[in-house]
């Protein structure tokens, strides 16, 4: 990452519009330098970063699980969830099947090869947060405020006037 250019004189009412004062911009920065990380490391396994997270959803509920329950536990859209979950169906990777009784539901559980792939994908966690500056305590707190702040982002969106 680049050193901080030194910014030109100007009113401090505008000190906040400073482009290294944006919240937004250290989450895609840190999101972006982390999914490279990600990416590099789930490579060799034939894994994309949203397909590992697929897979760690699937197998932390050790059931299956409808399409619209996966997308809300990875807060996925179906229409960026759908051809994820159906490439890794064509890699051997999950089996999707229609609800018997409601067509509408789709069920989705990892495949004996995708189960196969926890060990590797459990090293591939760790050798990132190895490679993290930050500690463990440093990560769960961070985590945690990230998720706090977003439970709090979704409540105020659903709480807005449609």
């Amino acid at each position: 990452m680049s050193a901080r250019p030194k910014p030109t004189s100007e009113p401090a009412d505008f000190a906040e519009l400073h482009v290294y004062q944006q919240l937004c911009l250290a989450l895609q920065t840190s999101s972006s330098l982390i999914t490279r990380l990600y990416r590099r490391l789930l490579g060799p396994l034939g894994l994309t970063h949203p397909q590992y997270l697929v897979l760690i959803a699937l197998w932390e509920f050790e059931r299956p699980m409808t399409m619209g329950d996966l997308g809300d536990r990875l807060s996925m859209d179906t229409g960026s969830l759908t051809p994820l979950v159906k490439r890794m169906e064509t890699a051997g990777l999950v089996s999707r099947k229609r609800d018997t009784r409601d067509e509408r539901r789709v069920w989705v559980e990892p495949t004996p090869k995708g189960s196969s792939l926890r060990d590797d994908v459990l090293s591939v966690r760790r050798e990132v947060v190895r490679q993290l500056p930050v500690t463990g305590e440093q990560i769960a707190a961070l985590r945690r405020l990230l998720q706090d702040m977003n439970e709090a982002l979704v409540q105020a969106d659903a709480d807005q006037p449609r």
